[in-house]
């Protein structure tokens, strides 16, 4: 059973460019960071010291309704805390709601002019490719299950792009950017989830952990997005000079550390990102029955844009970026037609927008299109705004 498992992952990190699959739990000795962990004091150890206390007093007396109100107004970095938070929860969001000493403002702008000029790849692998990476993610996909966010795909999947979409934005990080203050607020929403969770029989029922969200699960989820995106960006051959790729990773890592991750537990390099995450997240890879069902709502969310894609071009464009392991496990039917149509057309969309190729596939305007659809079908609903309300949630998924 162990040779056969080792065998599905090191299939699984082929298909995703991810190799040299070793033993995850060895894995967080080798983040590339300063001190090696010691049994028990690793990120799977750690969770929100600062938060998750404050989160428990909210929730507890009722608090959360106040403040889901009064950070409605609270968007932009330089906004003003809003007047009507309990005091403590105050304080929390002054000390906190700033950059890491360490970041680097010059990075941050290359990573933010970066994120616009690949948007088109970044919505396409973020959306059909992390996005249903994570429905085979243990850990992430009952969580998402059996918390409140999971009885409202649509909701939840537009509070995750904005997470994307304002890292991506132009000035992210900077005074009139939003990114410092979407990742506190869903640092906040982490921190509630972990106090609301574990009173849901159903997820307790399901889970191998007795506290969701830990800094490692974190990481997981880092890997499914930044480090998944930077390879494939690598493997389609997409032109993505050190000094991006440098200014990518640097966005990624102060938006870990804005989650809480301590900043010993983040990879230094995409070298020691892409080792880490050959053994936390493509040995994990499985599918839960949690997963499945997720998987097939966001599918049919994203089958609503239409513009003449069928249902067949969504799965198999899953299972080019994904792999057919994943695309049987959830149970994506086949449509051949709609895979020589991927797997022909995508690769020359990419040389004909990157001005290798003077011949415009006959398929341009239909990925072109659809991506745009794509990205606008999360943002707030498909609405005009580029803002979708974060709010904390008071309770799980019904049963």
């Amino acid at each position: 059973m162990e040779n056969l498992s080792r065998r599905k992952a090191l299939s699984l990190g082929v298909a995703l460019g991810l190799v040299g699959v070793a033993n995850p739990v060895q894995a967080w000795a080798s983040t590339g960071s300063a001190t090696r962990d010691a049994a028990g004091t690793g990120p799977e150890w750690i969770w929100d010291d600062a938060a998750d206390p404050l989160m428990a007093s909210m929730l507890d007396n009722g608090h959360v309704p106040a403040i889901n109100r009064a950070w409605e107004s609270w968007v932009d970095n330089n906004d003003p805390l809003p007047s009507g938070l309990p005091s403590a929860f105050a304080a929390y969001l002054r000390k906190v709601n700033r950059l890491p000493s360490w970041a680097d403002p010059a990075k941050l702008a290359r990573a933010a002019d970066f994120n616009r000029r690949r948007d088109t790849y970044l919505f396409m692998l973020y959306g059909l490719g992390s996005g249903i990476m994570s429905t085979v993610i243990p850990r992430e996909a009952r969580s998402v299950y059996w918390s409140a966010g999971g009885a409202d795909m649509q909701d939840r999947a537009a509070k995750t792009f904005t997470f994307g979409y304002d890292l991506s934005e132009r000035g992210a990080f900077e005074p009139a950017g939003q990114f410092v203050v979407t990742a506190n607020k869903t640092r906040v929403v982490h921190a509630a989830v972990r106090h609301l969770l574990p009173q849901s029989p159903h997820w307790r029922a399901v889970a191998d952990e007795t506290i969701p969200i830990s800094a490692a699960d974190i990481l997981v989820t880092f890997h499914s997005l930044g480090t998944f995106v930077h390879r494939k960006l690598l493997d389609w051959k997409i032109p993505y000079p050190a000094a991006d790729q440098e200014a990518f990773l640097h966005s990624w890592q102060v938006a870990v550390h804005l989650l809480g991750v301590p900043y010993e537990h983040i990879p230094r390099t995409w070298a020691a990102a892409e080792k880490q995450s050959a053994q936390v997240l493509t040995p994990i890879l499985t599918p839960t029955r949690e997963g499945i069902a997720l998987a097939e709502e966001l599918l049919g969310l994203t089958a609503q844009i239409d513009l003449g894609v069928t249902r067949g071009f969504l799965n198999e464009f899953v299972r080019y970026v994904l792999s057919d392991e994943v695309g049987d496990w959830l149970g994506l039917k086949r449509d051949y037609a709609a895979a020589a149509l991927v797997r022909t057309g995508w690769p020359a969309f990419i040389l004909f927008r990157e001005g290798l190729s003077p011949v415009m596939p006959g398929t341009f305007y239909l990925f072109d299109q659809f991506l745009r659809a794509l990205a606008m079908l999360f943002l707030n609903k498909g609405a005009s705004g580029k803002t979708t309300p974060i709010t904390i949630p008071t309770g799980n998924r019904p049963g």
